[in-house]
């Protein structure tokens, strides 16, 4: 484990939430080491992720906060697939950036919350690859069957069409908070709850009361008028002194 994890899981205290942090590119190999000669063990691999989840009661919570540009496909998609079958309830939590496949793997989680000021990014598939017509060729193809993949697994939850969502990939398009829950690709903005709304009949109800409030109130002010009235007779005239002078802080 390196000293500054970047992919790591906390308990928290005062329940059965574990919280898990994934927070740099997703990858299946770490950094070389040339004391080793070989590479480390990346931290936001899926068998890294495996490995965290086989520690996690499915009858606890997790949450899975998100800070991430994206990474390799194979690894976020089966990343995903953990999620999908970790019995546990899974809450994602965007509390920087969400890019490629990152946002892919929030879509494995039960609740998708992007934060304030946060983004996501949907975009194709790409790779680097090298050699004849026919090595490109196949490359290709292998692209278009991760695609297809992919566009299958978003289209499970958004409320968009395949074209749209193939049309927005295809343009590398940005999402804000506010697009991705229009879009059916997150399922609320911000960790804390909202204030419900009241609704017609609870505005009606407050309505009538404010009216019967403000009805008794002029009762009394006009029962309280006829009694000032009635003291301003002279053998009464010590409680009215007595009543202004109270008025008027003495």
């Amino acid at each position: 484990m390196n000293k500054n994890p970047i992919c790591f899981c906390t308990q928290r205290a005062d329940n059965n939430t574990h919280q898990i942090f994934l927070y740099d590119d997703i990858r299946k190999y770490g950094d070389f080491n040339w004391e080793t000669w070989s590479y480390d063990e990346s931290e936001t691999s899926a068998a890294h992720f495996r490995e965290i989840l086989n520690e996690i009661p499915e009858t606890d919570k997790i949450e899975l906060h998100f800070n991430t540009n994206g990474g390799s496909v194979a690894e976020g998609t089966a990343i995903y697939n953990l999620l999908q079958q970790h019995g546990s309830e899974k809450i994602g939590i965007l509390d920087g950036v969400c890019h490629s496949i990152g946002f892919t793997i929030l879509q494995g989680c039960d609740t998708r919350i992007m934060g304030d000021g946060t983004s996501a990014l949907i975009h194709n598939v790409w790779t680097s690859v090298s050699g004849n017509a026919k090595e490109l060729r196949d490359a290709a193809d292998r692209l278009d069957a991760y695609m297809e993949s992919c566009i299958a697994l978003y289209m499970k939850r958004c409320c968009l069409n395949e074209q749209q969502l193939r049309e927005m990939m295809d343009a590398e398009t940005v999402l804000t908070p506010q697009k991705a829950l229009e879009y059916g690709l997150i399922d609320q903005i911000g960790t804390k709850t909202q204030e419900q709304l009241p609704t017609i009949e609870q505005l009606q109800l407050e309505n009538t009361k404010l009216r019967m409030h403000i009805k008794n109130n002029d009762f009394n002010q006009k029962e309280l008028k006829l009694f000032l009235q009635s003291t301003r007779k002279p053998e009464s005239a010590g409680f009215e002194v007595f009543f202004n002078s109270r008025k008027k802080g003495e």
